[in-house]
């Protein structure tokens, strides 16, 4: 009974806190302006399906996209067993979907065979990062917490596997001593592929010492799922989650096709349209806040954009597509989501500290986060929104940016100004008048 309780209350704890930072993560995102992506629903599950489900994007680099799929994979069935684990916890019961007879040895055997593999795979992986030193896996933003946080969730997943194994051993055991209430699961030898190999270095321990190890297996895994429950929101693997809204929602446009501010846009209208009458529009009212053109802050960014940041998987692979990067400019994809994420979640901290108000910081996003020379390096390529996994667009932000450098500070680099500035007054970016335009082709 005494254990029953003890689970409870570490499930509940768990519960607690994880929807605790889930409620402050939702909050945060819709601080984000607002955008509506509620057409083409049908094309929007297929892109989920195909993207998040299905994995669509990782096998673009086959070695870590087969080895993210059999952790993705190992991570979502495997956890299947988290149900009777539950049950288990909550009543005092031991393996009582074992009833079910052979399907269930089926199922079990399955879960040992990826959890094997889920255990190599994230050995790999460390190697990929550590020994191998990937490039992407070396940069700048990646010092410190990020690098850490990686590690921390694939050594935590070798020991989840490694405890999941070491307490199937321990049960065969056992159940073939019949010990206790292990007598109450009826569970097929065949059900433990991979753990009946590992037999042979338990069975000489007494039947108490067989019990304590399987009960400690037990809950180190259950101890171990419910930690990572309540870490994962912190961390960069939130993905695990949002990967599906993300992609839901993803923009269905071309990529190419920038998005018109309706602001400007209206006025451009105004200009191109003789019969329009400038003066038949409502004066603006003395209380409506001034628009913003553009993103100065987080708060800039529309909610999309902010699920964006909280959805990013860190992986780098924007940034090793970026040309800007290639070359040894300071812009990197990664680093743009990575710091909207880390400020947004600064607001959210400042307007829980101030009684659901913001206080202003003297922070922004742009100057204190992201520089002008990371955004003005941007040659709008693409290149981060075809290599993201998920479909983020990290360019997106960085246009937004720039629109509010230009468009509120009229801020930009030299040789942008002048293009500004030809335009302006020559009808085009060159710097010599429309009559003078074929002269070129004129023989001297």
């Amino acid at each position: 009974m005494i254990a029953q309780i003890i689970f409870a209350l570490l499930f509940t704890t768990a519960g607690f806190f994880f929807t605790k930072r889930i409620l402050f993560i939702r909050r945060n995102i819709l601080l984000g302006t607002d955008v509506d992506l509620s057409d083409r629903k049908a094309q929007r599950w297929k892109t989920m399906a195909m993207i998040a489900i299905g994995q669509g994007k990782m096998v673009a680099r086959p070695i870590a996209g087969a080895l993210h799929i059999v952790v993705y994979l190992g991570f979502v069935i495997i956890n299947i067993e988290m149900l009777e684990i539950i049950i288990d916890g909550f009543f005092g019961t031991h393996r009582i979907f074992s009833s079910i007879g052979p399907i269930y040895s089926v199922l079990i055997a399955s879960f040992e065979f990826l959890a094997l593999g889920v255990l190599l795979s994230c050995v790999i992986l460390l190697t990929r990062r550590y020994v191998v030193a990937i490039a992407r896996f070396k940069s700048p933003e990646m010092k410190g917490w990020p690098s850490l946080d990686a590690t921390i969730i694939l050594v935590a997943e070798i020991l989840l596997m490694g405890a999941f194994l070491g307490m199937n051993v321990a049960d065969s055991i056992a159940m073939g001593r019949e010990l206790h209430h292990y007598t109450e699961a009826v569970v097929d030898r065949s059900a433990f592929p991979i753990s009946q190999y590992l037999v042979g270095s338990l069975n000489g321990m007494s039947d108490a010492g067989i019990v304590m190890f399987e009960r400690g297996c037990w809950w180190f895994h259950i101890v171990g799922v419910l930690s990572f429950l309540v870490y994962v929101p912190y961390s960069k693997h939130f993905h695990i989650f949002l990967a599906f809204p993300n992609t839901y929602y993803s923009n269905l446009d071309e990529k190419a096709q920038l998005k018109n501010m309706a602001s400007v846009k209206k006025e451009v209208d105004l200009m191109m349209d003789p019969n329009a009458d400038p003066f038949a529009a409502p004066a603006p009212d003395a209380n409506t806040e001034t628009p913003r053109f553009g993103v100065k802050d987080a708060t800039d960014l529309s909610w999309k954009q902010l699920m964006e940041a909280y959805s990013c998987t860190e992986c780098g692979r924007c940034t090793s597509e970026c040309p800007a990067n290639i070359t040894g400019k300071l812009l990197s994809p990664r680093k743009i989501m990575m710091d909207a994420r880390d400020r947004i979640d600064e607001i959210g901290h400042n307007i829980d500290a101030n009684n659901g108000e913001f206080k202003l910081d003297g922070k922004a996003l742009v100057g204190s986060y992201i520089t002008e020379e990371e955004l003005w390096a941007c040659t709008s390529c693409q290149a981060c929104v075809q290599a993201c996994p998920i479909n983020i667009s990290p360019m997106g932000i960085i246009l937004d940016m720039r629109r509010s450098l230009i468009m509120e500070e009229s801020k930009s680099p030299e040789p942008i100004t002048s293009m500004f500035n030809n335009i302006e007054n020559n009808g085009a970016p060159w710097a010599f008048p429309a009559a003078s335009r074929g002269n070129w082709i004129q023989e001297s």
